[in-house]
């Protein structure tokens, strides 16, 4: 029997193609969540959550009191990128666009749900979770934190993103590490402004913020026996004072991404990048206020999760691509790694696609049947196990 039949793989293109003509933000996400609530309840769920973590939807299926709690997570905000593409379905929302693949994520999650009506498992629950605001990386969070969650209680979480530069449908797969930790540092310093004609009357910041532009980066290679894999810092803004030429600056701000694979090196790199920029301060006599923003966990891959998705593809007869090493790109899927059993694979998006986040990226429709499958089959197997 397959798993989707009539013209229900037309109607999930029909989906995918309306999410990406209609994008909208992290957050701001109403009329995708309500969309997809819509197409969702065709098939039946036994309950709908509607308004996690904000304009999270989720649709529980039971099918037997015994066998695990399986979630499986689709994001679905759109990025503040204006797109370039011409094609029929493009984006008619003016500086935002799916340039992640987000509407295809989603409606693969939804053709999931259309396989689980066509085809009912025969245990556990399974719980299909379309997810808010993981560009910025707060939405996996604030799901996890929402009451409702407390009704789902996964024992397993599964997710997928869709990979330029990998053959279309290739499921890409890794055992521990799979996406970065990443952490957005700002350091706002504060001297003495004075008369441009009379800087030894104040206290620049000029020469601490060069110094520290400098040396954070150096921090993972200078401090490389604290880390027990890849670390990285990059400096991403740098703010002076105002344009006023007659005017000394007294202020700066210094903006840097923090990235690790594992999230106790992320823990050593903040506290050395800490370290560095109080021990400038000092040095200059400056005050500095620092803070996070964007904070994403690594995502850790279970072991046995991705040996039951090696044996679908093996019987589905799905290409597998296996890495040596971790994205450094950052999923805030990592928040449901750290807290539950999980994989987030990868499904090749076509070697010569537009990369993520370009303006003229448009998620393959081929691969999403392929995906279907695999979620569909895993989860089955898991279930039954």
């Amino acid at each position: 029997m397959e798993l989707l039949i009539n013209n229900q793989l037309k109607e999930l293109l029909a989906l995918r193609k309306w999410l990406h003509k209609n994008p909208e933000l992290s957050g701001k996400e109403k009329n995708t969540s309500q969309k997809l609530e819509e197409f969702i309840r065709q098939t039946s769920p036994d309950k709908i959550i509607t308004g996690l973590g904000g304009y999270g939807v989720a649709a529980v299926y039971v099918f037997g009191e015994k066998g695990p709690t399986v979630l499986v997570r689709a994001d679905m905000d759109a990025l503040p990128i204006d797109e370039v593409n011409t094609f029929a379905h493009k984006s008619e929302v003016e500086g935002v666009s799916h340039k992640c693949g987000h509407d295809g994520h989603s409606s693969i999650l939804a053709g999931l749900a259309l396989a689980l009506k066509n085809k009912p498992l025969s245990n556990g629950r399974i719980v299909l979770l379309f997810q808010p605001e993981e560009e910025t990386g707060q939405g996996a969070a604030k799901v996890i934190s929402d009451e409702a969650f407390k009704m789902i209680k996964p024992d397993y979480a599964i997710a997928l993103h869709n990979l330029p530069g990998f053959e279309k449908a290739a499921i890409v797969l890794k055992d521990g590490p799979f996406a970065a930790a990443s952490t957005g540092m700002i350091v706002n310093i504060k001297g003495a402004s004075s008369h441009a004609a009379h800087p030894e009357q104040g206290n620049s910041p000029v020469k601490m913020l060069s110094q520290a532009m400098q040396e954070i980066p150096e921090i993972p290679e200078k401090k490389s026996s604290k880390f027990k894999d890849f670390a990285l810092a990059t400096i991403i803004h740098a703010k002076l004072g105002e344009v006023a030429f007659g005017t000394n600056p007294g202020k700066a701000v210094l903006m840097a991404t923090l990235r690790t694979f594992y999230n106790d090196d992320m823990k050593v790199l903040v506290k050395e990048a800490e370290r560095l920029v109080k021990s400038l301060a000092e040095e200059h006599k400056m005050k500095v206020e620092i803070s996070y923003t964007e904070e994403f966990p690594a995502t850790i891959n279970d072991k046995k999760l991705n040996d039951t998705i090696r044996q679908v593809c093996d019987e589905l007869g799905e290409e597998i691509i296996e890495i040596d090493e971790a994205f450094r790109w950052s999923e805030d899927f990592g928040n449901f790694t750290s807290n539950f059993k999980g994989v987030l694979f990868g499904i090749g998006a076509g070697i010569d696609s537009p990369g993520l986040h370009n303006n003229d990226y448009d998620f393959p429709d081929e691969i999403l049947p392929h995906a279907v499958q695999v979620f569909y089959h895993t989860i089955k197997k898991i279930s039954n196990a």
